[in-house]
């Protein structure tokens, strides 16, 4: 209980700032340490205080939950039982909180599993984390979460942990524009390398992860938008689209024993969504037909090719064709 006490502490203590000699010398895992352990915030650090507090209330909640389900679950300790018996209690609270229905995702994916999403609002992560847990139990997940995210989840991490969870931060397109971080300033230079250095280290947790025969969760979106497909313009082959899927596949298939398949899921939020949470609202996951491993390298992987366009398109179509023609662009 005590330590569930100082992690609340924790969230509402004013946030430390990174020197301008850390900014430039720790390494990211130096920064996600500190973000964790000692309470300092890149974010404010950077100058995007206001991106960090907008998330402030989701991380209350989800302090609370796991509080919740971690200290009032037996058998007590860090033990599988205690771990497998408190994600039983979170599945049953959240089916009430955050209902959703979900079938036809695969109980065990040996050679691990990337599984793809539309993101319209928040309120899917908590329905996708009750679907793991529920279907795929034991098998190691990770989510790679933006860093106002992970800001806000970061004093949690290690008993998010013990829910079989592994989170780690990314800096999206959306989120680095927001930032709005001047051109030659300490700040940007520091705030690239680091974003360079969280994707670098998304990279190897990812093939940990599906090398252990994990799961993988991932917006092709790289942020929230209530379509699959950023715009018309996209989804008719007029703008690029972003390379979020290609660029994890690359990373992955450099070993050529790697046998990983990508599995698009289809969000159908309720109709009268917010971006939010939105507790009590029923959500649709639905799976899609996957691309396995065979067909990619087959049909899209090319030599030191940085980005796969065709790939990318098509696993965002497999998510579109099983929801509402509203929702593709």
């Amino acid at each position: 209980m005590g330590g569930g006490i100082f992690i609340c502490y924790n969230i509402y203590m004013g946030k430390k700032i990174f020197t301008n000699d850390q900014l430039m010398t720790l390494s990211a895992t130096e920064v996600i340490e500190k973000i964790q352990h000692e309470n300092y915030s890149l974010l404010k650090t950077l100058g995007a205080e206001k991106l960090r507090k907008e998330m402030v209330p989701v991380g209350k909640i989800c302090n609370v939950a796991i509080n919740y389900v971690l200290g009032t679950t037996g058998p007590s300790g860090v033990s599988s039982e205690h771990s497998r018996a408190a994600r039983a209690k979170l599945v049953k609270r959240l089916r009430k909180l955050t209902p959703g229905t979900y079938g036809g995702f695969p109980h065990d994916a040996e050679n691990g599993l990337v599984i793809g999403f539309n993101h319209p609002s928040l309120g899917e992560i908590a329905r996708i984390l009750m679907m793991k847990m529920d279907v795929m139990g034991e098998k190691p997940m990770l989510f790679p979460v933006n860093l106002p995210w992970y800001e806000a989840l970061a004093t949690d991490y290690d008993r998010i942990l013990q829910l079989g969870i592994i989170i780690t931060p990314t800096i999206t397109p959306s989120t680095w524009t927001k930032m709005n971080l001047r051109k030659g300033t300490l700040k940007f230079e520091a705030g690239s390398r680091l974003k360079r250095e969280f994707r670098d280290l998304y990279t190897r947790l990812s093939y940990d992860a599906v090398k252990n025969g994990g799961v993988i969760f991932v917006a092709p979106s790289a942020t929230r938008q209530g379509t699959v497909f950023k715009s018309r313009e996209v989804y008719n082959h007029e703008e690029p689209i972003i390379p979020t899927m290609s660029v994890l596949a690359i990373d992955l298939y450099r070993d050529p024993k790697m046998n990983c398949d990508f599995l698009p899921m289809s969000v159908l939020p309720p109709k009268d969504y917010k971006k939010g949470l939105n507790f009590f609202k029923s959500y649709k996951l639905i799976p899609g037909k996957p691309f396995t491993a065979k067909e990619i390298r087959k049909k899209y992987l090319k030599p030191d090719a940085e980005r796969l366009p065709d790939f990318d398109y098509d696993f965002h179509k497999r998510i579109a064709e099983n929801l509402p023609r509203d929702m593709w662009y």
